[in-house]
């Protein structure tokens, strides 16, 4: 026991009450746990965060190309300050891919300059995560939902399978009519017999149109532009990924009063079950799982096809049509829309102006009554 006069030797520790001492180291971990609980909810919610938001990417971006990629890209342009330099289609097409990326996510240019490295590439590993894990959930079920759009539309025989993919693809001639190229014609013996043996004269390659992208399922060789991309089963494909499921069922028509009961009914009837996915090629393929590069076909290079027949066309006459493709899709997707028609005067005539204008005349008559 030290005395109150007795000086304090710093190498004495001074006696306190072990009840107390404790308290204190409980009340210490305690303070350590919920520290170490909030920095995991924090974690968990970003992680749920950055995977849910990446789910946009494959979908409204770029759908093979890397997220890193695209800010590779837009790094290298900031730093080269020559503005005439000449960029290759790849590069071009990474810029695009970019400012969407940041268009769709207008928070992630922020964030890139904000987070150190190991932030950054963990950030991006989750978004990345995200985006593969939905481009996998739509290429997985649209093997059933495919099945049932093709027996509807061509009406093979035997069906094709909802739960078996080995029948597809260009064993199956429902199939093969659909992957066939839009130069030759699958009804061609020769053809056929061709494409089945996969001899080097009829190779089937990301450098052809699918027959199944154009409208009708027909291409006309002497101008392969006429009818791509107005497919029925395209326009149900991306109903079904970007309104609903069941709207996928009425594609007929032109988005102008068209009998969707009716179509509604008949889908029920026949089809199996919907749900939403993409990669209809995958899809009519007998591949059973997703790669990249599916014999002679290069996926990545299919889709590069496509996003340069929209962002790359040759000139004023093209982007045009171009424009008045993606009209087509506008009406297709979301049925017409007469608003810009709708002038001030075509206004005044309706109902409700012409309420507002009986309601005060009344009110009028009222007051010069009294």
């Amino acid at each position: 026991m030290l005395s109150e006069n007795a000086p304090l030797d710093a190498s004495h520790s001074v006696q306190t009450s072990p009840h107390a001492r404790a308290k204190r180291k409980i009340a210490a971990l305690m303070e350590e746990v919920d520290l170490l609980k909030q920095d995991k909810a924090t974690k968990q919610r970003k992680t749920i965060y950055y995977i849910s938001q990446g789910r946009a990417i494959r979908r409204m971006v770029a759908l093979y190309s890397p997220i890193e990629d695209l800010i590779a890209e837009n790094d290298r342009r900031c730093e080269n300050d020559d503005e005439y330099s000449d960029f290759t289609p790849e590069q071009n097409r990474l810029q695009r891919g970019y400012i969407e990326f940041v268009k769709i996510l207008p928070w992630v240019h922020e964030k890139l300059s904000s987070l150190d490295h190991e932030e950054s590439e963990d950030m991006l590993r989750k978004l990345r995560r995200g985006a593969d894990s939905a481009r996998g959930d739509d290429t997985g079920t649209l093997k059933e939902l495919m099945a049932s759009w093709v027996n509807i539309e061509c009406n093979p025989t035997p069906l094709i399978r909802t739960d078996d993919k080995h029948h597809r693809g260009f064993v199956s001639d429902a199939c093969s009519k659909l992957l066939c190229p839009a130069e030759w014609r699958w009804g061609d013996p020769v053809i056929r017999a061709g494409i089945r043996d996969r001899t080097t004269s009829f190779i089937v390659s990301e450098n052809s149109w699918p027959t199944f992208m154009y409208e009708n399922y027909q291409a006309d060789a002497n101008n392969l532009e006429r009818g791509l991309f107005k497919s029925k089963l395209l326009v149900m494909g991306f109903k079904a990924i970007f309104t609903s499921p069941s709207s996928a069922n009425e594609a007929d028509g032109d988005g102008d009063g068209a009998n969707i009961i009716e179509n509604n009914r008949r889908a029920r009837r026949r089809l199996d079950q919907v749900k939403v996915k993409t990669c209809i090629r995958f899809a009519l393929s007998n591949v059973s799982s997703w790669r990249a590069v599916d014999g002679d076909f290069d996926y990545q290079i299919f889709w590069d096809n496509i996003v340069d027949f929209f962002e790359d066309a040759p000139g004023p006459a093209a982007r045009a049509r171009v424009k008045e493709l993606l009209e087509w899709w506008t009406r297709k997707v979301f049925g017409k829309n007469h608003c810009e028609d709708l002038t001030m005067d075509i206004v005044s005539r309706m109902s409700v102006s012409a309420l507002a204008v009986q309601r005060q005349e009344m009110e009028n008559a009222v007051f010069d009554s009294e």
